[in-house]
This record gives C-alpha cells, sequence and structure tokens, in this order.
C-alpha cells in the first residue's frame, strides 16, 4: 500500500473496516453496487474518478471504494450539519 502520511501526522487509507455497524456497511456497499451497475451500463452517468478505478480495478474493489467515499460524504454531512450539494460538473 502507498503511505498516505504527512508531516507525521498518518492518514487514513479510506478502507470500510468490519469493527462498524454490519447493517450500514451493507447498505452502503448494496447502494455502491447498485450505482456502478447503472455505470458499467451507460459510463456516461459515471464520474471521471469512477470510471477510471473500473478500467484499472475489478468491480468488487470499485463498489468498496465507492462506499467508502459515500461514508465520508455522509460524515462529512453529519458533522457540517449541511445538506448534500452534489459536485459540480466542470
Amino acid at each position: 500500500r502507498k503511505s498516505h502520511d504527512t508531516g507525521g501526522k498518518h492518514k487514513s487509507t479510506g478502507h470500510i473496516s468490519r469493527a462498524g455497524d454490519r447493517d450500514l456497511r451493507r447498505l452502503l456497499i448494496l447502494g455502491a453496487s447498485s450505482w456502478l451497475r447503472q455505470v458499467r451500463a451507460k459510463p456516461d452517468r459515471g464520474s471521471p474518478w469512477i470510471r477510471g478505478l473500473l478500467a484499472r480495478r475489478p468491480v468488487k474493489v470499485a463498489v468498496v471504494a465507492q462506499a467508502a467515499k459515500t461514508a465520508r460524504v455522509i460524515w462529512a454531512m453529519l458533522q457540517s450539519g449541511q445538506q448534500y450539494r452534489a459536485p459540480s460538473a466542470a
């Protein structure tokens, strides 16, 4: 694995731990797999990040990566109290 250390402060690699809530983790994986099924059927729906990931990695790895990204977005929304803001198309 690539190191993500910066200035002595360790950053997480962003994996979904099995120590947490099993049902929540299962729902995140289910939602990510459903979304990626749509992206694979119509590639114009997905972001460049997920399309590139699908090109480089197996589908199940991409599913877990998308679920982890979704979990980080949800966590940030809960911490800040803000509503979801979709990324703007560049």
